[in-house]
């Protein structure tokens, strides 16, 4: 494993914690000391492979990332992201990724959205986050999601707000060629 560390326009991918260290120590705005050698050291031995950020002043870090890059340009260009050895074949893809995958059948959506809502006493309208389950014939994902918004808009309020198809307010799964129970 390699290591990518950048500050500003300052960047380097090394293959140990020592040369990590010794490309930060020659940056004199980063302030090398021991606490944050022994830092960097016990972030690079651990198991954690999301980046690590640094703050040096307020709204001023250096970053460093673990990867499996052998060159730079390999890791610009993203060949050689890293994945947990124990995750790589069980995490399941997200729904952003299948949500343009065409499969036509059933699917059943989710969708947490903003209702607009009279209230009777004062006759004011107000937002209400309302939770809409249902199941239809689509082409995707993202036909399941408009086919539910469009079915919604003409059965609220125009003022309603609806999250986006990528977004966590909506989900959606497969149910198959015919509508289980």
């Amino acid at each position: 494993m390699n290591l990518y560390l950048r500050y500003f326009d300052s960047e380097a991918l090394v293959s140990n914690v020592d040369d990590a260290i010794a490309f930060l120590a020659n940056i004199d705005e980063i302030g090398m000391d021991p606490d944050l050698e022994e830092d960097i050291r016990e972030y690079v031995a651990s198991d954690v492979y999301y980046p690590k950020r640094y703050k040096i002043r307020p709204r001023v870090y250096f970053i460093i990332i673990k990867t499996e890059a052998a060159t730079m340009q390999d890791f610009k260009e993203k060949k050689a992201l890293h994945a947990a050895p124990e995750s790589r074949e069980k995490v399941p893809t997200p729904s952003v990724m299948r949500l343009n995958e065409e499969m036509p059948g059933w699917y059943e959506g989710v969708l947490d959205f903003k209702r607009v809502l009279l209230v009777p006493g004062t006759g004011k309208f107000q937002y209400r986050d309302t939770h809409f389950v249902a199941r239809c014939k689509a082409m995707s994902g993202l036909d399941c999601y408009n086919r539910i918004v469009d079915h919604l808009r003409s059965r609220v309020d125009n003022r309603s707000q609806f999250p986006s198809a990528k977004g966590k307010n909506f989900k959606f799964r497969y149910l198959g060629m015919s509508k289980e129970s």
